[in-house]
């Protein structure tokens, strides 16, 4: 039996659209765990603002609806976005457009080689007046931080983010100065130059609730693209539909997405087996086990549910996972990919049995709390 992976959609939206076969799970929410067939309040809230975010980021982001999910789950999800892949196709666009559809504070920061620590962070500075000297706070105190070719930095630059990134605060010269929620860091980086470029190390990488690839567009987009964009910049017209308060409230929500005590047992399984794979040198950690529950909650809400089922897991798990993995000299030699490990282990580790209904689909409207 295999489950199927095919991320849930968000109703009025095109993500996860879905084949005669794909399993519409918001009517089976309407029809059984709102008897009115609608959803809750909140839920709804977050559907309204989500599409509106999601079509914002559209305009710029053209063809690629999968991306932008994965990036607005993250954001729901209180974590940081790594958008890894070759020059020209959108990756500081995504960044500066999901940005830009937040009506909060957003700062962007060029790595390069001679970028220092304290370009990020802030420094401390002798005031005369006073006789003291005073913190001025660096780029990375805004909500949403946009580092553009993160890998053209040093080490020692990049680690500045690792204390902001895991515990959204900085730590200059002793003091401890708190970041403002709601936090987010969107990375980007070219996978292919590697002349005076730094890979990110594992401490850092591991940072990054999830890693997306956006690719080329298909030739249908990629001529809607040059028809839209060849005589303006939709950047320059894009506006905010949300604000940092709005989208806090949706992450409380997201926080309250019910997790079952399978599901949880589900997700531990499947991060553990990553580290008994031959192919892997380092599995994924337990820091990725969290980011994997947090995620499924949010791609839950999405979907329009209050619970998570394993079809959330699957949505989520090889933009969580794969970029956590450490493969072998052998494993890279013949050509594996830490994403084809993912989604192999979504086929072997067996799916929560009371999540099933005799014929093997996922039970959407499964919910112990109600």
């Amino acid at each position: 039996m295999t489950p199927s992976t095919q991320p849930a959609a968000l109703p009025d939206h095109s993500y996860g659209g879905g084949g005669p076969n794909h399993v519409n799970s918001t009517a089976h929410v309407n029809s059984a765990a709102h008897p009115h067939g609608r959803p809750d309040e909140v839920l709804a809230e977050l559907h309204a603002v989500v599409g509106r975010i999601a079509a914002n980021v559209e305009k710029v982001i053209v063809g690629k609806p999968d991306v932008v999910r994965v990036a607005i789950v993250t954001l729901l999800a209180e974590g940081h976005l790594l958008v890894e892949d070759v020059p020209g196709v959108g990756k500081t666009s995504l960044a500066k457009a999901l940005a830009r559809s937040i009506d909060c504070s957003v700062s962007r920061i060029q790595f390069t080689p001679d970028l220092l620590p304290s370009d990020i962070t802030g420094v401390s500075i002798y005031n005369r007046q006073d006789n003291d000297f005073e913190f001025r706070p660096g780029p990375v105190f805004a909500n949403i931080v946009v580092g553009d070719e993160i890998n053209r930095a040093s080490p020692k630059t990049q680690s500045a983010l690792l204390e902001c990134m895991e515990e959204h605060q900085v730590t200059v010269d002793g003091n401890t100065y708190p970041l403002s929620a709601p936090f987010m860091v969107i990375a980007t980086q070219n996978p292919i130059e590697m002349e005076g470029t730094y890979a990110l190390p594992e401490a850092q990488r591991d940072r990054f609730t999830a890693r997306v690839s956006i690719g080329y567009p298909d030739p249908a987009a990629e001529l809607a693209m040059v028809d839209e964009h060849a005589g303006n910049d939709p950047m320059a017209q894009l506006r905010p539909v949300s604000d940092a308060d709005q989208v806090l409230k949706l992450v409380h929500a997201v926080r309250r997405v019910h997790l079952s005590q399978e599901i949880r047992r589900y997700a531990v399984e499947l991060v553990g087996a990553t580290r008994r794979l031959p192919e892997l040198r380092l599995g994924a950690s337990p820091r990725s086990t969290l980011q994997l529950v947090r995620s499924a909650r949010a791609q839950a809400a999405l979907a329009g549910r209050d619970f998570v089922v394993p079809d959330d897991v699957h949505a989520v798990a090889v933009p969580v996972l794969a970029h956590r993995l450490v493969l072998t000299a052998e494993a890279q030699a013949a050509r594996r990919s830490s994403a084809d490990l993912v989604r192999n282990l979504l086929q072997r580790v067996p799916v929560p049995q009371a999540a099933l209904d005799p014929t093997g689909q996922f039970l959407h409207n499964i919910n112990p709390n109600r």
